[in-house]
């Protein structure tokens, strides 16, 4: 790696970030590898102590490189990024990007719907929903725990529904159902997944991860399916564009 340039107006630690970047980017560093330590970075670079581990820290933030107590920096995985600008589906997304997505269908029954679940979907007090539970994965890892609540005016064969995964959701309401899903509504709120979700999600309990929550609508305006979301914060960056 070049020298840092020290009399430029750009600061050292964004420098050396974008040096450390370029290495990843490059080849020069794979998935897995350990950079090198504060000190190396120190010494080579001809920084202080708080100008590499700011670079580090901004580069850990960004989902570029992880830390393991006592063992040192290593390079992630890049991660998923989902632009909001439009409807998407996420394993049409996935096949776009050269990944491999699987669906893993953890139960598929008739409940009784919370009151939040019935405003979504605007159905009664008496009527039952299907929720179907899965955990979607990108090249088998497992990227979102995923709760769909689906009226049962919409699908009450249970048995199509578990071709869930041979095709998407949305693709299957249409092919099997007559459902066209045209647009859908969202919310995101920042979380810290849970015991039970960290099994599921194969991480730890207390890491980063956004709550999403969906409500579909069919071509004449009707919700259809009302989705609740646990996204792994280390796998996954949704992104818009302000104009």
């Amino acid at each position: 790696m070049k020298p840092l340039e020290h009399g430029s107006v750009i600061p050292l630690y964004h420098q050396l970030m974008e040096r450390l970047k370029g290495s990843i980017e490059n080849g020069h560093w794979s998935l897995g590898d350990k950079i090198p330590s504060e000190n190396q970075l120190m010494d080579q670079f001809r920084v202080s102590r708080n100008t590499a581990k700011k670079a580090i820290e901004e580069l850990v933030q960004e989902g570029i490189l992880y830390r393991i107590q006592g063992k040192g920096t290593f390079v992630a995985k890049p991660k998923l990024h989902q632009s909001l600008m439009g409807f998407y589906s996420f394993s049409k997304v996935l096949k776009e990007k050269g990944m491999n997505p699987k669906d893993i269908i953890l139960k598929i029954e008739e409940v009784h719907p919370s009151s939040k679940i019935r405003e979504a979907l605007l159905i009664g007090e008496d009527e039952n929903v299907i929720e179907m539970k899965r955990l979607r994965c990108a090249n088998d890892e497992p990227y979102i725990l995923e709760s769909s609540f689906i009226p049962k005016n919409v699908a009450s064969d249970t048995e199509q529904l578990k071709k869930v995964g041979e095709v998407s959701l949305y693709d299957l309401l249409s092919q099997q159902f007559n459902i066209v899903v045209t647009r859908a509504k969202e919310s995101f709120e920042p979380v810290l997944i849970r015991a039970e979700e960290s099994e599921y999600l194969q991480t730890e309990e207390g890491s980063p991860a956004l709550l999403l929550e969906r409500t579909a609508y069919d071509i004449n305006g009707k919700p259809v399916e009302f989705c609740i979301s646990i996204v792994r914060g280390d796998r996954c960056r949704f992104y818009t564009e302000l104009t």
